[in-house]
């Protein structure tokens, strides 16, 4: 017998009495009559239960697309990317740990928006008071003033034109669908400015690296390898990540 054949025997034969027996309960289970059919529970007027599991299904999806549009998480997350470039870190941080970075301050500076909806949304809603769309409707202004506040108004202008839509007397009176793609834009414009800002004292080191290697002749190693090391310590002694949260934060009190 080969080595292990004493522990296949075993298991093929746990494997037919597993089979026999749910043979046996298929073979006990009461059959229905001929005549008796099960019908499924009837749907709304024009299958709308169906239709609202759809619906709720396809917001789930664009969920995510939603909190990157109208939170500052673009911002935030191209600012992160930019500093790792600066760095010259290929994979440290890790996307993982970036995104989550984003998402937890994004959690910290959205919460006042979130209770705003909350009060003015939700709980009526759970009340019974309002149905969905007008929950939504009561919903929208806290974020369409978050937004507008960091907008740039040649975006509005820009979109509000494409849009072919009047000037609007107030604020509020702005439609999302200007609202949101303009501070995308906006969010943008800032977080590149931002990345270009941080990437100024790091370029300095590494010209300051290159001209001292290639001076005294050091052609064969690579200034990456000294100006790298160079740049995360002066990070680190500056404490830079705390600098850096601390004026992301403060730049959307």
């Amino acid at each position: 017998m080969k080595p292990g054949g004493r522990f296949r025997t075993p298991l093929l034969m746990a494997i037919f009495s597993l089979i026999n027996s749910a043979a046996s309960a298929e073979a006990s289970r009461p059959r229905h009559s001929p005549g008796l059919h099960w019908a499924a529970p009837a749907a709304g007027a024009g299958g709308s239960v169906p239709w609202n599991i759809v619906v709720l299904l396809t917001l789930l999806t664009l969920l995510p697309a939603l909190v990157i549009s109208i939170t500052p998480f673009t911002r935030l997350l191209i600012v992160f990317h930019f500093l790792r470039q600066a760095l010259g870190t290929q994979t440290a941080p890790s996307n993982q740990t970036l995104i989550g970075l984003s998402l937890v301050l994004t959690y910290f500076l959205m919460q006042p928006v979130g209770n705003s909806i909350y009060q003015s949304a939700v709980v009526p809603f759970e009340r019974g008071q309002i149905d969905v769309w007008e929950a939504i409707e009561q919903g929208t202004p806290p974020v369409r003033h978050f937004m507008l506040k960091f907008a740039r108004e040649k975006d509005l202008a820009l979109f509000l034109e494409l849009a072919q839509a009047p000037a609007p007397a107030r604020p509020e009176d702005v439609p999302m669908r200007v609202v949101i793609p303009a501070y995308i834009l906006s969010e943008l414009k800032t977080g590149f400015q931002i990345g270009a800002a941080l990437f100024l004292p790091f370029l300095v080191i590494d010209l300051v690296v290159a001209a001292v290697t290639t001076s005294i002749g050091m052609l064969q190693l690579p200034p990456v390898m000294i100006s790298t090391p160079m740049k995360i310590l002066l990070f680190v002694m500056v404490d830079g990540w705390n600098l850096l949260v601390g004026s992301l934060l403060k730049s959307f009190a």
